[in-house]
C-alpha cells in the first residue's frame, strides 16, 4: 500500500476544501454573523494545519498508485473531508453536537439531504450557504474536481482512472475523451454549465439570488437541503416546475450530454438506460397523479406535485412541495420503489441506479431462457453491446452488499424503538442518498430523534451509498491493509 501517495492526495483534497470555505466565510462576514465567522475561521485553520502536516509527511511519496490505493484513498478522503467539513457548524455553536454536525455534513457531501435540524431557517447565512454547497461539491465528487484542476501528465492517467472509478456512481466508468483527466474536466464543465442555467431560470422566476444559488446547488448535486423549513413548497408553481425539470436533468448520465455536444443525438435516444429512466418517470407520474387526484383542487396542481415528487425521489434530490407521507399507500409504494431504483449511472443521483436495475432484469431474463434452452448460448446486451460476465458478477456482488447493509442497519437502528416503516425508510433513504423517508423521518420531520449509535451507522450508510459501497466496505477488510 502506497500510504504516502494517498496521504499526499488527501492533503490536496483538504487544501481545496479550505478554499471552498472562503465564500461561506465572506457571506458570514458580510451579514456580521460573528459566531459563524469564528466557526469558519477555526475550522479552516484546523483543516489547513491537517493538510500541511499530511503534505509534509508525504511529499516524497513514490509514484505507484493502483486500484487498491484508489479505493482506500477515496473512502478515506471522504471521511476526513467530512470530519473537518463539519467544524464550522460545530464551532459556531449552531449545531452544538459534533455527531449531529457530522451527520449534517456527511448528508451534504453525499447529497443525501437527510437532516437533524428541526428549524433550518435559524441557521446563519454563512452556514446555510456551506450546507448547500456541500451538495454541489459532493454531487460530481471532490476528487474529480481535484483531478480536473491538477497539472496534467500522461503518466497520471493510471491513478486518475482508479480514483474516478472509485468515486463516480455507476456500474462502470468510461473515458469520454482519450485522457481521463480531460474527461474529468469535461464532466465538471457540463456540471457547472447546467448549474448556471439552473440559477438563471430560478432568477427569472423571481427567486432571490441567495435562494437561487443554494437551491441550484441542491438541485445540481441532487442533494435536497432546502433553506426554508417547507423546502420548496413556499415558492411559485413556476419555480417548482423549474426544479422538477433540472432534478430530472441531473439524474441523467452525463455521457448523454457529451454525446449531444458532439452531435450524436441518435445515440442518446438509443441509450437503453435513459429510456428506462424516462419511462419509469413518466409511468410513475401518471400512476401517482391518478391515485392522488382527489387531494388537490386542479389537474395542474395534481400533476405538478406528482411530477415534482417523482423527480425528487428518483433523482435522489429529496426536495418536497407537499407532505407525500399523507398520500395513499399506492403512491407511497411507488415512491418507495423509486427510492431503490434511483437515477442513471454517471449522474449526480443516488440509488441502486437504473443501469444496474436494467442489467439485473436482462440477466434474469437470460437465466430464464437458459433454463428453457440449456444448449443455447445466451448473452446479455445493453445498447447493442455484449455485457461481460465480470460486469454481471460485479452487479450481483453489489446487490448482495447492498441488501446486507440495509438489513444489518435496519436491525441496529430498530434499537431506538421507532416504527418499522420509520426505521426501514430511514436506512433506505440514507443508503440511497434520498433525503426524506416516511413517518417519523418524512418530509416534514427529521433524523434528530435517533440515538448517537444510529446516527453514526446512518453516516456510514450515507458514505457507502454515495461511494457505491465498496470504497467504504473495503476499509473494514483486513486483507486490504495487510495483503500484498
Amino acid at each position: 500500500m502506497n500510504y504516502r501517495m494517498m496521504g499526499k492526495f488527501i492533503s490536496r483534497i483538504l487544501f481545496v476544501e479550505v478554499v471552498f470555505m472562503i465564500p461561506a466565510l465572506l457571506i458570514a462576514a458580510y451579514h456580521r454573523e460573528e459566531r459563524t465567522v469564528w466557526g469558519f475561521l477555526t475550522g479552516m485553520v484546523i483543516t489547513l494545519l491537517t493538510a500541511l502536516v499530511l503534505y509534509l509527511l508525504c511529499r516524497k511519496a513514490r509514484k505507484g498508485f493502483y486500484a487498491r490505493e484508489g479505493l482506500v484513498c477515496v473512502g478515506a478522503s471522504w471521511i476526513v473531508m467530512s470530519l473537518l467539513g463539519c467544524l464550522p457548524f460545530y464551532f459556531s455553536g449552531e449545531i452544538p453536537s459534533f455527531v449531529d454536525a457530522l451527520f449534517e455534513t456527511v448528508s451534504g457531501f453525499t447529497t443525501t439531504g437527510s437532516s437533524i435540524l428541526s428549524e433550518v431557517e435559524t441557521l446563519s447565512f454563512g452556514n446555510l450557504y456551506w450546507r448547500s454547497f456541500t451538495h454541489w461539491l459532493g454531487g460530481m465528487g471532490v476528487l474529480v474536481f481535484v483531478l480536473a484542476i491538477g497539472r496534467g501528465r500522461e503518466k497520471s492517467d493510471g491513478y486518475t482512472m482508479h480514483l474516478l472509478r472509485a468515486e463516480s456512481p455507476g456500474p462502470k466508468v468510461e473515458k469520454l475523451v482519450p485522457r481521463m483527466k480531460d474527461s474529468a474536466k469535461l464532466l465538471y464543465f457540463i456540471y457547472v454549465f447546467l448549474t448556471i442555467i439552473n440559477v438563471l431560470f430560478l432568477l427569472i422566476g423571481g427567486m432571490p439570488l441567495f435562494d437561487a444559488v443554494c437551491t441550484a446547488f441542491g438541485t445540481a448535486g441532487t442533494g435536497g437541503f432546502g433553506i426554508k423549513n417547507d423546502s420548496i413548497a413556499g415558492y411559485s408553481p413556476y419555480l417548482q416546475n423549474v426544479c422538477t425539470v433540472f432534478m430530472l436533468l441531473f439524474g441523467v448520465n452525463f455521457s448523454c450530454y457529451y454525446m449531444l455536444v458532439i452531435r450524436q443525438v441518435k445515440n442518446v435516444f438509443k441509450d437503453e438506460e435513459l429510456r428506462f429512466y424516462l419511462g419509469t418517470v413518466l409511468g410513475s407520474i401518471l400512476l401517482i397523479a391518478w391515485n392522488v387526484r382527489g387531494l388537490y383542487g386542479t389537474v395542474e396542481e395534481t400533476f405538478r406535485h406528482a411530477a415534482f415528487q417523482v423527480a425528487s425521489i428518483i433523482s435522489s434530490t429529496g426536495f418536497s412541495t407537499t407532505d407525500f407521507d399523507l398520500w395513499p399507500s399506492f403512491s407511497k409504494a411507488i415512491l418507495f420503489a423509486l427510492m431503490i431504483v434511483g437515477a442513471c449511472a454517471g449522474s449526480t443521483g443516488g440509488g441502486f441506479k437504473c443501469g444496474r436495475a436494467l442489467l439485473l432484469i436482462k440477466s434474469l431474463r437470460r437465466n430464464v431462457r437458459q433454463i428453457l434452452h440449456p444448449r443455447k448460448v445466451q448473452v446479455v446486451r445493453v445498447n447493442g453491446q455484449m455485457v461481460t460476465e465480470r460486469v454481471l458478477d460485479n452487479t450481483n456482488a453489489y446487490l448482495a452488499a447492498y441488501v446486507f447493509i440495509i438489513v444489518f442497519s435496519f436491525i441496529v437502528v430498530s434499537l431506538d424503538n421507532f416504527s418499522p416503516m420509520t426505521n426501514f425508510s430511514a436506512v433506505l433513504t440514507c443508503v440511497n442518498n434520498i433525503g426524506p423517508g416516511f413517518e417519523a423521518v418524512g418530509p416534514t420531520c427529521n433524523f434528530g430523534g435517533y440515538s448517537v449509535l444510529s446516527k453514526v451507522l446512518l453516516i456510514v450508510d450515507m458514505l457507502a451509498g454515495r461511494l457505491e459501497i465498496f470504497p467504504i466496505l473495503i476499509l473494514f477488510s483486513r486483507s486490504m491493509w495487510v495483503g500484498k
